[in-house]
């Protein structure tokens, strides 16, 4: 299975995504978690640009780029690999997260992003999707808690913008059927047991 993790930043994804994968290794199964941007040597370095502070001036189609760029190389660096050997593989981000955040949180044209989406990601489209949807408000105080050193670029966006995004990944969730939408505001523990459940009812 591919499993792909999606929701604003601070929503509690990856805190799930971790989650998963112990639960597929307690029951026996090969896993392997990825991030994106990220995943790769590769990637990883351009994670670095794309995240990075002092990067204020990059223009979106740049940043869009970058991220497709990153996950090409993931995909057939390492996920497409996985697969073939029946390995489990959890994405905390996929191709959905450029379509929330270039597309409806930046503005970018949502037929070029889909066309370029494709191509990155070599058609592989994953077999469920988990969005968590926790509150813009309740992201935001969360990421009060940071010091702004620990923030990276995109962490620091407006309250608009996340609200812009989560618009955005609500309506490529209700036009998709492999997008389950998961109440962020449940707790950590009532969200893992929901997406086991849905896990446990794909697999039959």
């Amino acid at each position: 299975m591919f499993i792909t993790f999606e929701g604003i930043d601070f929503c509690g994804k990856s805190t799930q995504a971790e989650l998963l994968k112990k639960y597929f290794e307690n029951n026996g199964q090969k896993v392997i978690l990825i991030r994106e941007p990220g995943g790769t040597i590769i990637s990883e370095k351009v994670r670095e640009i794309l995240l990075d502070k002092n990067n204020s001036e990059m223009k979106i189609e740049t940043e869009f780029l970058l991220f497709s760029s990153s996950r090409s190389q993931l995909v057939r660096e390492i996920i497409i690999p996985a697969l073939k050997e029946n390995n489990v593989v959890i994405s905390d981000r996929f191709h959905d997260s450029s379509t929330a955040y270039q597309g409806y949180g930046r503005g970018l044209d949502i037929d070029i992003i889909n066309q370029i989406n494709s191509f990155a990601i070599s058609n592989l489209i994953p077999d469920i999707t988990f969005f968590i949807d926790t509150p813009v408000e309740v992201c935001l105080q969360r990421r009060a808690e940071k010091s702004k050193i620990e923030l990276d670029r995109i962490e620091l966006s407006s309250l608009s913008f996340y609200q812009k995004v989560r618009n955005g990944y609500l309506k490529i969730a209700k036009s998709d059927s492999r997008f389950r939408i998961v109440n962020g505001s449940l707790t950590i523990e009532e969200i893992h047991n929901i997406i086991i459940k849905e896990i446990i009812k794909k697999r039959i």
